[in-house]
């Protein structure tokens, strides 16, 4: 698994921009950065951030596909991962929607 390019991926469905997950992971932009400039992987702490700002688990961000979580249907598996594409605004919406029902 190449966690710089899931991360880089992860950021582009999002359309963030580097400064944009930086902001949101509460890294320094120049710490991003390196990673890519010099091809080193980020500490577990910093992926931590990385991934709380995806709002996605270590587990998920580490599971290669979701259909390999057994105790998830594929529905189920596809709902989350659209989930994890929206932003916060969108993802209370959604949870306001869903108490109407």
């Amino acid at each position: 698994m190449d966690i710089l390019e899931k991360i880089r991926q992860y950021r582009i469905e999002r359309g963030w921009t580097e400064y944009q997950l930086a902001e949101k992971s509460e890294l320094p932009q120049s710490t991003i950065s390196s990673w890519y400039r010099k091809n080193q992987l980020p500490t577990i702490p910093s992926l931590s951030k990385i991934c709380r700002a995806f709002n996605i688990t270590l587990s998920q961000f580490f599971t290669e596909d979701m259909t390999q979580i057994k105790s998830l249907t594929q529905d189920q598996a596809d709902l989350i991962q659209n989930w994890n594409r929206l932003n916060e605004d969108q993802q209370k919406a959604i949870i306001n929607l869903m108490k109407t029902f």
